[in-house]
């Protein structure tokens, strides 16, 4: 005999054992962070593995690592469980001061200096239980399947086109300036032509970033250009010292720009006009849409690029960073 729809025992407690199995591959760990007792997740397991017909969890050497269908389970339990939690957890009711999920987030690199810290003042304040990692962003393949698995939780971008889809808000724009030191040649101009920008040698602080993901080199493919790129380091922080011993240029946000020239050690000048403003926005997927933990995130994004956006205003004709559009 058929056993009846919704009498199969799979429960919201397994469920939730189920999850944080399939993340850890222990059993020990997980019992850990549930404040379960091993032998009470071991029972578990062994009632999941009747239920779901599938070992889930097998031997590999001295340690446990998921079936095909353990992996397939994993996206599709985790979203579960943060829609129930959606349900119970309103957003008038999300507490961040007692918020402690790891919250992951892909940032431009260029955000580094006039945006992230001001995010980690406001999480320290708000949320301090909440670790929080900010980390570079990757090939572009690898930035829907981790926000899809829940390895990523939200991403701060700024390439030209940012794929449909994934939920989309704006944050800021701002023009987009070249930084020299003051004995280039060029040093004291107000703004250079396309020509003179794609004859000039360029630092590039991403060599291995495809122009689809590039501010820059995604909006020159757009125009069927494509600079030079003399030289390239892996980390930002390199770069005034790179500029401040050689003849290259670099192309970057104007706030990031202000920045370096504090120093009174480089010039700014402006971009060509087909290379347009430079948009920041924040993109996340369906799966995490309605987390209130997500929510918050994305509320705080916004109130630093209220503050940052006072001091490099939008285009009167552009939408302000604050407004909430159908996607936030």
């Amino acid at each position: 005999m058929a056993t009846p729809a919704g009498d199969h025992g799979l429960d919201l407690r397994l469920m939730r054992i189920l999850d944080v199995l399939l993340d850890e591959c222990s059993v020990s760990k997980t019992a850990t962070i549930l404040g379960q007792s091993q032998p009470s997740v071991s029972l578990a397991l062994k009632r999941l593995r009747e239920i779901l017909g599938d070992p889930l969890l097998v031997r590999s050497g001295v340690k446990l690592i998921p079936t095909e269908k353990g992996i397939a389970l994993r996206a599709q339990v985790s979203s579960i469980l943060r829609e129930i939690d959606a349900l119970a957890i309103s957003e008038d009711t999300f507490d961040p001061a007692s918020y402690n999920r790891r919250f992951r987030v892909y940032a431009a690199n260029c955000l580094g200096t006039f945006f992230m810290p001001r995010i980690g003042e406001l999480v320290r304040r708000e949320a301090p239980n909440m670790p929080l990692d900010f980390c570079a962003i990757p090939e572009e393949s690898r930035i829907f399947t981790e926000l899809e698995e829940g390895k990523l939780d939200l991403v701060i971008g700024n390439w030209p086109m940012p794929r449909d889809y994934l939920r989309f808000a704006p944050l800021l724009e701002t023009d987009i300036v070249l930084v020299m030191r003051n004995e280039h040649p060029l040093a004291g101009r107000s703004r250079i032509d396309l020509q003179e920008y794609l004859s000039l040698d360029h630092l590039s602080p991403t060599p291995h970033t495809s122009p689809a993901i590039s501010p820059i080199d995604g909006q020159l493919a757009q125009l069927d250009a494509k600079r030079e790129i003399a030289m390239s380091v892996a980390e930002f922080t390199l770069v005034p010292h790179m500029l401040a011993r050689t003849d290259l240029v670099f192309t970057s946000s104007r706030p990031f720009a202000e920045q370096m020239a504090q120093s009174g050690a480089f010039s700014i000048v402006g971009a060509p006009e087909e290379l347009a403003r430079m948009s920041f926005y924040t993109l996340w997927h369906e799966r995490s849409h309605l987390s209130p933990g997500n929510q918050w995130f994305r509320r705080l994004l916004r109130r630093v690029a209220k503050q940052i956006s006072e001091f490099t205003p939008l285009p009167s004709s552009e939408t302000s960073p604050e407004a909430i559009s159908g996607n936030q």
